[in-house]
């Protein structure tokens, strides 16, 4: 299965975020999404999400040599700020969330059970989720999605709220589904994209190009990527602070 992007166009007040976009994503694999603050990293997702909509071109997803739309049901998308219902408990809002998608749903395990995967202790699940840390609510926010195990799974700016054991086990999560989804993060830590990723793929001025998968792991990596995300030599140093640093909302 391929999720594929050709010639995607979404503007803003004239301004395209988006300016013929292209690329194949592939199952099996986990692509790291790079760009600078601004540069249409959310955008991307929403559109693919169907969020948003967009103005020309297709995303598709290809599966047996035939493309073919599909539906907002297939993506899973986890947002950097955690959208999740105030008024239930960490267990009410993953039982219900059970009961809506058992069906599609292979090997369904207790509320419990998924709660203890993501490290959520016996006496918080029955807190009111308002009550959870940003990084409690992530947790709960990104089990949820990735327990149905959607065809594509893009998560924005994942692990950035969470501690080094939480970080960790949630790599592990992310790990244990690529085999059969395509699998796509935002982030702005080089460190998690060259420790998790398969691919990169950089967006810059509203393209997508891939990056040398032979180089993630190299000296040279902060560096190469640096230089794809700056227009002039002068624009460097501030393209190293927006990579390393804390990102903005897009």
């Amino acid at each position: 299965m391929e999720l594929i992007i050709q010639d995607v166009v979404k503007k803003f007040d004239d301004k395209a975020s988006l300016d013929e976009a292209s690329f194949q994503f592939e199952k099996g694999k986990i692509y790291g999404l790079l760009g600078r603050n601004g540069a249409g990293k959310t955008t991307l997702f929403n559109c693919i999400s169907k969020d948003l909509s967009i103005d020309s071109g297709t995303i598709q997803l290809k599966e047996d040599m035939i493309e073919h739309d599909f539906s907002d049901l297939e993506v899973g998308l986890v947002h950097a700020t955690p959208t999740v219902p105030d008024f239930m408990t960490g267990y009410e809002f993953i039982k219900f969330f059970i009961d809506m998608n058992k069906e599609k749903m292979l090997n369904v395990r207790t509320p419990d059970e998924y709660l203890a995967k993501v490290g959520i202790k016996k006496e918080d699940r029955h807190r009111l989720l308002k009550d959870y840390s940003h990084g409690m609510k992530n947790k709960v926010q990104m089990i949820a999605t990735m327990m149905v195990q959607p065809p594509v799974l893009l998560l924005d700016e994942p692990l950035t709220s969470f501690d080094v054991v939480a970080a960790h086990e949630m790599k592990e999560l992310i790990l244990s589904i690529k085999k059969d989804s395509v699998v796509i993060f935002s982030t702005h830590i080089l460190q998690l994209a060259q420790d998790l990723c398969d691919e990169i793929v950089v967006l810059h001025n509203g393209k997508l190009t891939g990056f040398d998968p032979s180089k993630i792991h190299t000296n040279s990596f902060e560096a190469d990527i640096v230089s794809l995300l700056s227009d002039e030599v002068s624009d460097k140093q501030e393209v190293v602070a927006e990579v390393l640093g804390e990102s903005n909302d897009e």
